[in-house]
């Protein structure tokens, strides 16, 4: 900490940079200081989700973190520079 102040990382959501304290999860970094309301959509039905349990169990966190998708958010820190991006297309079947 430095004059008092907490260290913060830059990262990009969605396009957009964003600096938040260092140690805070991907989630709560897109939930409370963007505000964005969802990080992903239901595969089938295609409604809005969000984090629910954030400690891994619902799997309602799910984003894209530096090109890799289906990112538990919860359970990753951020990082400077971390690239990330809401899944709020649905996959199509292969």
């Amino acid at each position: 900490m430095k004059n008092g102040l907490q260290p913060t990382v830059t990262l990009t959501v969605d396009d957009k940079e964003v600096t938040v304290p260092t140690g805070i999860s991907v989630a709560a970094a897109v939930l409370g200081h963007l505000h964005l309301g969802c990080t992903c959509v239901h595969p089938v039905d295609k409604t809005p989700r969000a984090p629910y349990c954030l400690m891994g169990v619902c799997f309602e966190c799910m984003m894209e973190v530096n090109g890799e998708e289906n990112v538990q958010t919860c359970l990753v820190s951020v990082e400077d520079g971390m690239v990330v991006k809401r899944q709020l297309k649905v996959p199509e079947a292969k």
